[in-house]
């Protein structure tokens, strides 16, 4: 699978597990060995943070499952002859939910339908929405025209053309905006701990409230450590999901 790949993204596919596996270890090996007081050792017992990843990485599965649900059909939609011309309120929309604070966001949602897991997934899908929708577009628009034209000129129908040669041309494209947006929700992901839905935002806050650098400083290492881990997975999907012909 790496053989047809350029160096840029073999040195990617190695290089980050192994920069995830020091970052956790080095983490592990801090959390064991620090003198940390009561609070800050209840904060970061192993099956603490365990449990807030485990919330984290729920969330961000979530969202990011239900923003490819989404934003690939509507992204279609809008390369359609017949609907392009919903493609300028569409984006409109689209563009007004990443342009929006996302903590905003999440907290006029959860005052208006509660707290909770439900609300904050809502919320980040708005944030998320965009980069996988303009990515989707523009990976179809970008497919040749001659292959397009030669396959309707084997009398494939528009959705035999649409599955079998236009969404795998443009599936680069669209993995690009998905690992854009898995990338945006973790990190968004941890304004969750604002309205319960937990995650690794709850270690920044305590760390920020209680004045407790150690909690502070273990939240965001282990969010970049996520955050890289998604990456990873994210360019392992793409490689694995491209056509052999386009690697």
């Amino acid at each position: 699978m790496l053989r047809n790949l350029s160096r840029e993204d073999k040195i990617l596919l190695t290089g980050i597990p192994i920069l995830v596996v020091g970052i956790l270890g080095g983490w592990l090996i801090w959390q064991a060995t620090a003198d940390l007081d009561d609070i800050e050792a209840r904060t970061l017992e192993l099956s603490n943070v365990a449990l807030l990843t485990w919330q984290h990485l729920q969330i961000v599965l979530i969202c990011a499952v239900v923003v490819m649900l989404t934003a690939v059909p509507v992204g279609v939609l809008l390369t359609r002859r017949a609907t392009s011309f919903l493609a300028g309120p569409v984006n409109f929309i689209a563009n007004m939910g990443q342009a929006a604070p996302v903590i905003g966001v999440i907290v006029l949602l959860a005052i208006w339908l509660g707290f909770g897991v439900p609300v904050a997934v809502l919320s980040l899908w708005i944030y998320a929405f965009l980069p996988v929708l303009a990515n989707t577009v523009a990976g179809l628009r970008n497919v040749d025209r001659t292959l397009l034209e030669a396959a309707r000129g084997l009398s494939m129908s528009p959705t035999q053309v649409l599955f079998r040669i236009e969404l795998p041309m443009a599936i680069p494209v669209i993995m690009v905006g998905a690992r854009t947006a898995l990338v945006l929700l973790v990190g968004a992901g941890a304004f969750a701990t604002f309205i319960d839905a937990g995650g690794l935002g709850a270690l920044i806050t305590t760390g920020i409230n209680l004045y407790r650098f150690p909690i502070l400083i273990s939240g965001a290492m282990l969010m970049a450590a996520l955050a890289l881990a998604v990456e990873w997975v994210g360019r392992v999907l793409e490689v694995a999901l491209t056509p052999k012909g386009m690697k």
